[in-house]
This record gives C-alpha cells, structure tokens and sequence, in this order.
C-alpha cells in the first residue's frame, strides 16, 4: 500500500507568475493622459449639461470636460467626441471611446492628434 506524503505545515503550492499584458489597460499612469505609440490615451471627467463647452483643469488622473449635451442614453459623450475633434486636429472616427459612454468616467483614445489644447503643456509625460 503506498502511503501519501505530507506537505509542510503552511507551505503554500507553488503558482505560476501571471504573464505580463501586452499592453495594460492604464496607460496614463499618474497623469490624465499617456501616449501609446501616436495614440494619445486620455482619462476625462465628464460635466454633462453645463453652462458651456470647456476643457478644465486637471482634476487627479483625469481631465475635466464640461459640454452643454445633457446626459441622455450617452449622448453627452457623443457630443464631447465631436466637441474635441477639431480641438486635436482629428476626425470625429479618430476619437474611440475605450470606456465612461454613459458614465462621467471616460477613458478616450485620441488617434494621432495634430495638435493639443494648452493644459497638455503643462503635464507633458514621455511617449512610450
């Protein structure tokens, strides 16, 4: 009859180490936008039905965007791409909403912008 060995008291079985993503999710790390290549990675806080249309200051990891669209079966982010577009010198289609459609939490990907608002020069993190 063959008997079982024990393992040692409180010694935990060994787990392979998780392989790393080709490319995280976060890319901005500490800052509202990263670069990914030519695709500028932007984290907004949208501020749906507002007085006027606005890029605000940085608020922690996210840019604060004011648009007068009310929040409406997210057509105030809608709105938003279409009120940034000619503000990065792109295409409506250059701009892909990653995440935050229907939420004040967005996540942007901006697609080769030709040009960038003034709040970006003062927080200029290195492209990748």
């Amino acid at each position: 009859m063959a008997t079982k060995q024990r393992s040692k008291a409180g010694a935990k079985p060994e787990t392979p180490a998780p392989s790393p993503s080709p490319s995280p999710r976060n890319r901005t790390g500490d800052s509202f936008f990263g670069w990914d290549g030519d695709v500028l990675v932007l984290n907004v806080l949208g501020k749906p039905s507002a007085s006027k249309d606005a890029i605000g200051k940085p608020k922690g990891t996210q840019l604060k965007i004011s648009v007068t669209a009310a929040p409406k079966d997210g057509k105030a982010t809608d709105y938003m791409v279409r009120f940034l577009a000619p503000l990065f010198g792109v295409a409506v289609a250059d701009i892909e909403v990653v995440f935050g459609q229907e939420n004040v939490n967005k996540q942007l990907r901006i697609r080769a912008p030709k040009k960038l608002p003034a709040v970006f020069s003062d927080a200029a993190p290195l492209a990748d």
